[in-house]
């Protein structure tokens, strides 16, 4: 079972997404293994950026994520992280809610690359290093669902 890191970002809070954003995970048949709202700190997202850092987008990367409340959370399922990144806006795409497939939540409720709404770790390695960033191990759940055996093989 794969797991992966989803921020709901500081536009996906305000604009009132979270339950809409949420639940189109749930649809897709991951699960949550930890859910918290949360304020980002510079540190913490210095951490969690810093391979953009030196770039020109940075400091307007970690001022955004810390102008306001996240949502962050750990979703776990067979190909957790591909899933994760296709329902967000398609791998092909990456960040542009122009580029994005119709169905998406990029594509449905994004306009432009820095307010795309969600971020989603990019491959295994990177949820490694990202679910610590922002949960304990004393805060993730494992636990079976009955309708899983109606979603994985």
């Amino acid at each position: 079972m794969e797991r992966t890191l989803v921020l709901i970002k500081p536009d996906g809070v305000q604009r009132g997404l979270i339950g809409e954003i949420i639940a189109r995970f749930e649809r897709r048949g991951l699960r949550i293994a930890g859910l918290k709202l949360m304020q980002i700190t510079p540190e913490l997202a210095a951490r969690h950026y810093g391979i953009h850092q030196g770039k020109p987008f940075y400091e307007g990367l970690i001022r955004f994520i810390t102008s306001g409340p996240v949502v962050a959370m750990v979703l776990e399922g067979d190909k957790a992280i591909q899933i994760v990144r296709t329902t967000m806006g398609g791998v092909e795409s990456a960040t542009d809610p122009a580029k994005a497939p119709p169905g998406s939540i990029r594509a449905d409720f994004g306009m432009s690359i820095g307010r795309n709404l969600v971020h989603g770790s990019d491959s295994a390695d990177t949820a490694a290093f990202e679910v610590p960033l922002f949960f304990r191990p004393e805060e993730l759940l494992s636990y079976e669902r009955d309708i899983d055996r109606w979603i994985f093989e």
